[in-house]
């Protein structure tokens, strides 16, 4: 009878959306079975024995009977730890009663061990138990001419049953629960990291496709402009051929200026809404931990599109790495434009590091490296730097901070 009642306490104390399950709906009805049904046998037994107090059995059956299908359809009792205690109350009472007519009222002790486990705090609940089994052996003892270690041993087994499978059960649920947040959380992520790399292969792409209609369309219809130009200066002023130069440069100006708005549409969008400085003023002040400081210096100038993702990504990865690993207070970016070239510093006072097995692409955690997995940030910096024909270096030592920078030469149509 215990084992099949046992759960209940722990699935009731779920929430009403959780509770409702098909496991806890044939918990309750068990339970609700086993003390009905010891109620039936206890006035069955007074009627077919005959018993003096057949009648008081019955009546006392009856009231508690009726006492907990009002506690089980009251929903104060589940929600309320004060209505439940009121509501224990009264089918302590009314047992106590059946207590004293009939010593089969012992039986109801086993589905009040759960319900008083359920409904009360443990230390209570536990307290509520070996009460209850003192007044069942009670009962018994003053129904029983003689005491047998039954009569002790039963009710107080029952108890510690009782305790102990409650309390193995609401262990179960618990770890469950914390399997089951496991889950949500991990599939959480998997359902963000699938996104964030559809995000990185989007923005992968556009930045594959800008370079190229730029290294391509581009150069090659910048390059056609030249040539037609020189083409012009060739010839005599009144050459026939002249005329048709000059609708080709025409059209080729107007493809070069559609090339540039397609490479200017796959922008990644830290660019779309401004400029190159734009964009590392957004970023510098949206860096959380350390002060990051921007500042630019020389005329500005419109820059290729690829020039200005690599720099943007280059000042990503080395802040990325300030915040996690140089444990740096301040940081500071400086875009500079100079006649020829633009230059992109990233400095912070950090923590630093030996710079020499960087070299070797071993970066430690610094503002050089991408991530603290080996050091594959700082290859991949160089790598945009020098795939646009620029330099990178890398200046750091032991507990003098580190600065990075990157420096393009500009091309003849920026």
């Amino acid at each position: 009878m215990t084992a099949a009642a046992a759960p209940l306490p722990a699935v009731s104390r779920l929430p009403v959306s959780r509770a409702l399950t098909p496991v806890s709906k044939v918990l309750r009805l068990c339970l609700h079975a086993l003390l009905f049904g010891l109620l039936a046998l206890a006035a069955g037994r007074a009627v077919t024995d005959s018993a003096p107090r057949a009648g008081w059995v019955i009546a006392a059956c009856a009231v508690l009977a009726a006492v907990y299908a009002g506690g089980v359809r009251a929903p104060a009792v589940h929600s309320s730890p004060r209505a439940g205690a009121v509501w224990l109350a009264g089918l302590g009472a009314a047992w106590a009663a059946l207590l004293v007519v009939s010593p089969d009222g012992l039986w109801i002790a086993f589905p009040l061990y759960f319900l008083e486990l359920h409904l009360l705090r443990l230390r209570w609940g536990v307290a509520a138990v070996a009460l209850t089994a003192c007044a069942a052996i009670g009962g018994f003892l003053a129904h029983s001419s003689a005491a047998t270690p039954g009569a002790f041993l039963g009710p107080l087994l029952g108890g510690a049953v009782a305790v102990a499978t409650v309390l193995g059960y609401q262990a179960l649920y618990r770890e469950s629960e914390r399997r089951r947040e496991l889950i949500e959380e991990l599939i959480t992520t998997r359902a963000e990291l699938a996104a964030a790399e559809r995000g990185a292969g989007i923005l992968a792409e556009r930045e594959r496709l800008a370079r190229e209609i730029h290294d391509t369309l581009a150069q090659g219809l910048s390059s056609i402009q030249l040539l037609l130009r020189a083409a012009e200066r060739a010839l005599p002023e009144e050459a026939p051929a002249l005329e048709h130069i000059a609708r080709a440069r025409e059209a080729a100006q107007e493809n070069l200026a559609e090339a540039r708005r397609f490479v200017r549409a796959l922008t990644p969008p830290d660019l779309e809404h401004g400029s190159l400085a734009a964009a590392l003023e957004r970023l510098c002040a949206g860096v959380p931990g350390p002060r990051v400081r921007f500042s630019l210096s020389g005329g500005p100038r419109v820059l290729p599109t690829p020039y200005e993702v690599a720099l943007l990504r280059i000042a990503q990865s080395a802040l990325a790495n300030v915040v996690r690993h140089a444990r740096a207070g301040r940081a500071e970016i400086t875009l500079t434009f100079m006649d020829a070239s633009v230059t992109l510093d990233i400095v912070d006072d950090g923590q630093g590091f030996d710079p020499l097995p960087a070299t070797a692409g071993r970066c430690p955690h610094s503002a050089a490296s991408a991530s603290g997995d080996g050091g594959f940030g700082l290859p991949a910096m160089r790598s945009r730097a020098e795939t646009l024909g620029g330099l990178f270096t890398v200046e750091s030592a032991p507990g003098q901070g580190t600065a990075v920078a990157v420096t393009l030469p500009l091309p003849l149509e920026a």
